[in-house]
């Protein structure tokens, strides 16, 4: 029996053990065919010294997002997933509650991936605009 959605969000979530999304608290909250959910608590740990989130703090958020997604819609067994390049717009301030990332493919080939990632706030304001470029390179046998 296959397991549920929310039993493959708890195993999906267990490989943020002792990373840094650990550290920043971000959870994986939903999935589907083409896109992954993750959320991360803003407070001070992810604030800059004026009390705002912090555009690393977002970044990682979203490269948290966009690599695991490129891994999820590849066939592990044959290749490893890297990421190459990330961008990022940041277009509003938080202060607190959570940000959400929101990642989807805009290109998923064979060789490279195109993610495109919407941070929002919890009132569903947009953040940043993020985007992480992966490439899909073959396992040596």
């Amino acid at each position: 029996m296959p397991l549920s959605k929310k039993d493959q969000l708890v195993e999906l979530n267990k490989i943020n053990k002792n990373t840094l999304m650990e550290t920043l608290k971000i959870e994986f909250i939903d999935f589907g065919d083409d896109f992954l959910v993750a959320r991360m608590p803003v407070n001070s740990k992810v604030h800059q010294p004026d009390g705002v989130l912090h555009g690393g703090a977002t970044a990682a958020l979203a490269e948290s997002v966009g690599s695991y997604a490129a891994q999820l819609f590849s066939n592990l067994d044959e290749v490893f997933v890297r990421g190459i390049e990330i961008t990022a717009n940041h277009l509003k301030s938080v202060k607190s509650g959570y940000v959400y990332a929101k990642g989807t493919f805009l290109h998923n080939g064979r060789t490279t991936q195109l993610i495109d990632i919407r941070i929002t706030d919890d009132n569903d304001n947009l953040v940043s605009i993020c985007r992480l470029s992966t490439i899909s390179l073959p396992k040596k046998t």
